[in-house]
């Protein structure tokens, strides 16, 4: 990914939050036969250890498609994006743009034995349950606790401890500070293309607190 300065995302806990904000990333491997395959699956990080380290699993054979864990690894994360027109600028002439926030994630995966790897499976579960009014925990009954054991054998766990990244934060920061908030502005109340999302990510950019 070609960085800019302006727009240079370095920070490893804003590299986190965007993880947990945006936890469905695309994985990407280049495998010894030199061909690239890419996979969706959600993250989560291993908030025990230091660093970034991502936990998470993919679905058999998917493993041995990326030949996971025998080379590196990319893990591509996108918060919000969108189209940025030039209609919202000043009279000068422009161009219009994209604006977004994204992270590409380098490291080697550590595979997993079945009874981390279930683990592991439980803790995705309960990241994301947690917010429902009556949560369904994988091991919240006796019947899904034997259900999720019988059936973890289908996916593979593993650990990347994220060994380096490049981090791109792009929010219309080399524009005024009076087009910024016109562009903020069409975000959030526009007809054509509203991202209260993505203006709510400009608004962190400037140092707002949403």
């Amino acid at each position: 990914m070609r960085q800019n300065p302006s727009f240079v995302l370095a920070s490893d806990d804003a590299v986190k939050r965007l993880i947990r904000e945006n936890p469905w990333v695309t994985m990407v491997s280049h495998t010894d036969a030199g061909e690239l395959v890419a996979s969706h699956y959600p993250v989560v990080l291993d908030e025990a250890e230091e660093g970034i380290v991502l936990l998470s699993h993919v679905g058999r054979p998917d493993e041995l498609l990326h030949e996971l864990g025998r080379h590196e690894l990319l893990v591509i994360v996108q918060g919000p994006h969108g189209y940025i027109s030039p209609s919202w600028y000043d009279a000068k002439p422009a161009v219009p743009t994209w604006n977004f926030v994204v992270a590409h994630l380098h490291g080697t995966p550590e595979i997993l034995g079945d009874a981390e790897n279930l683990a592991v499976l439980d803790r995705l579960v309960d990241h994301f349950e947690e917010r429902m009014p009556e949560p369904r925990r994988m091991n919240g009954t006796e019947a899904n606790a034997a259900y999720a054991a019988r059936i973890v054998s289908g996916t593979v766990g593993f650990r990347m401890r994220v060994t380096r990244y490049t981090g791109k934060n792009k929010m219309s920061q080399n524009r005024p500070a009076e087009t910024v908030e016109r562009i903020i502005h069409e975000l959030e109340h526009g007809e054509h293309y509203a991202s209260p999302e993505l203006a709510r990510e400009m608004r962190r950019s400037r140092g707002e607190t949403v």
